[in-house]
């Protein structure tokens, strides 16, 4: 039997390989820092060939790490930044502009005359989602009508679409592979969400030729079915594949109707499974494909675009810290914010406001405010958003929250996972392997290659390191909330 599972967790602001054992247990880790772009004020830019240069490197050190060859993989697993996506030449693999990230708003006027025009219900009622340029659709038309002749090179067949796990698999592949799995798909605005295809009416609203569009796949695979990379002369199966925040909802083995996760990356991203058919929002959040292991699994998501992201800002923007881990130190200096609330609107606001329109805004300052003070209100407004996203999941799935289990780079911040806890009224159960997102891709690439049997198998790896029970009052949640609600309304 093989040894590892390799995971490719390619992601906002890295790219990152980790090789998995049978007890989930990641043995080796490598990753290398992604360039951000920001071309224009709303714009945000990847370099696509240092997405699959950074990507490459990581595969190679991770293997040579522990002596691994591609004879010790049983399989890859794929999870990627969801929404960005990019255009690229079949014949040749060259992109034909920088890739979009999902955080770019270049396409909000776009979607506000979508939305004036009386598209929006028709959109949510098809795929589930908002027109927003948080999605893929609007940046491919984009590229499109700004790209020489792009539009009918694509009605042609001659380019390519994809979100980035496309763009990855297409490269692994030796350019065979132009596909996407289903999650990833259902990002696009383009999936219709009952049948997981390709919707006609959505193609043709935003004027999108299927010809460019990758195959819809499952997010598990057998190996015959499976796309094949081309890794040190042998080739191994991909058979997981999802988007970042679905990885992360099944690495948490989150595998019963009611359980939801928080992933606290650049982006705060919450997911709760609703079963075997689609919940459609009453209260502006996003329904989606949560995986596909021969029958579909949907969730309610709420996505908040700014969360590490904020904490990037301190220590880059205005150089308060040196380093993103000295924050909490930073933070725990100060018994409160003294009044001040940070609300990290950079590039709108996600869910359940839905305002692209909205930019950031520090209130509250005295002259007794310091950059305590400031980190303390930046960490608390990662908490407040989370909050904002899972009251509204608590109405819409009309269960209220027992626990959140929680993952990302900012979960390891203690000061953080507390207020979060105090604010919810609910536990925060933390993990040992906070790596959810890339173990979710390895559990999917492995159920699909027979390394593990079951979801059970997957489930008795689950293992608590933390629990953060709440310490404050209802009453004391409450006010703090209604404070932040009274910020939020100053940046709409």
């Amino acid at each position: 039997m093989s040894r590892f599972v390799l995971a490719l967790d390619q992601g906002t602001s890295s790219s990152r390989s980790i090789l998995f054992d049978a007890s989930g247990y990641p043995v080796a880790i490598a990753r290398r820092e992604l360039t951000q772009r920001f071309p224009q004020p709303g714009w945000v830019e990847h370099d696509a060939q240092e997405i699959w240069a950074t990507q490459l490197a990581t595969m190679e050190e991770v293997l040579a790490d522990v002596g691994a060859t591609a004879a010790d993989i049983a399989a890859i697993g794929v999870t990627n930044q969801r929404e960005t996506c990019l255009l690229w030449e079949r014949a040749t693999g060259c992109p034909l502009a920088p890739a979009i990230v999902w955080q770019d708003r270049r396409t909000a006027e776009e979607c506000e005359r979508l939305r004036a025009l009386g598209h929006e219900p028709a959109v949510e009622r098809r795929t589930g989602l908002r027109l927003d340029p948080y999605f893929s659709a609007t940046k491919l038309g984009w590229l499109l009508d700004h790209v020489p002749r792009a539009r009918e090179r694509a009605e042609r067949g001659e380019l390519a679409f994809g979100t980035i796990d496309s763009w990855l698999i297409f490269n692994l592949s030796g350019r065979r592979a132009h596909v996407t799995d289903v999650t990833n798909a259902s990002r696009t605005l383009l999936l219709d969400l009952d049948s997981a295809a390709w919707s006609d009416p959505m193609l043709s609203l935003f004027n999108i030729p299927r010809a460019c569009l990758p195959t819809v796949i499952a997010s598990s695979l057998r190996p015959r079915d499976a796309p094949q990379a081309e890794l040190g002369g042998r080739r191994v199966p991909i058979t997981g594949i999802a988007g970042d925040q679905q990885a992360a909802l099944f690495g948490q083995a989150c595998f019963a109707r009611g359980t939801a996760k928080n992933t606290y990356g650049t982006g705060c991203f919450v997911l709760m499974n609703t079963g075997h058919a689609p919940t459609y929002s009453r209260h502006r959040l996003l329904s989606t494909i949560a995986w596909d292991l021969g029958r579909r699994t949907y969730a309610l998501e709420g996505s908040v675009f700014v969360a590490g992201a904020v904490v990037q800002w301190l220590r880059d923007g205005l150089g308060i810290i040196a380093a993103a881990a000295d924050v909490e130190g930073l933070a725990a200096s100060v018994p409160d914010t003294g009044g001040v609330h940070f609300v990290p609107a950079f590039t709108g606001l996600g869910a359940p406001y839905w305002d692209p329109s909205a930019r950031g805004a520090i209130i509250g300052l005295t002259r007794g405010s310091n950059r305590a003070h400031l980190a303390r209100a930046a960490l608390e407004g990662i908490a407040f958003q989370s909050s904002d996203v899972l009251r509204a999941m608590e109405r819409d799935s009309g269960q209220p929250l027992i626990e959140l289990r929680v993952d990302g780079g900012a979960s390891a911040n203690n000061l953080l996972m507390q207020f979060q806890a105090d604010l919810l009224g609910v536990p925060i159960v933390r993990p040992v392997v906070t790596e959810t997102t890339a173990l979710g891709a390895a559990y999917l690439a492995g159920l699909g290659a027979g390394y593990w049997g079951s979801e059970a198998d997957v489930a008795a790896n689950w293992r608590i390191d933390r629990r953060f029970e709440p310490m404050r009052s209802r009453d004391w949640a409450q006010q703090r909330l209604l404070s932040w609600s009274q910020a939020v309304q100053r940046v709409l």
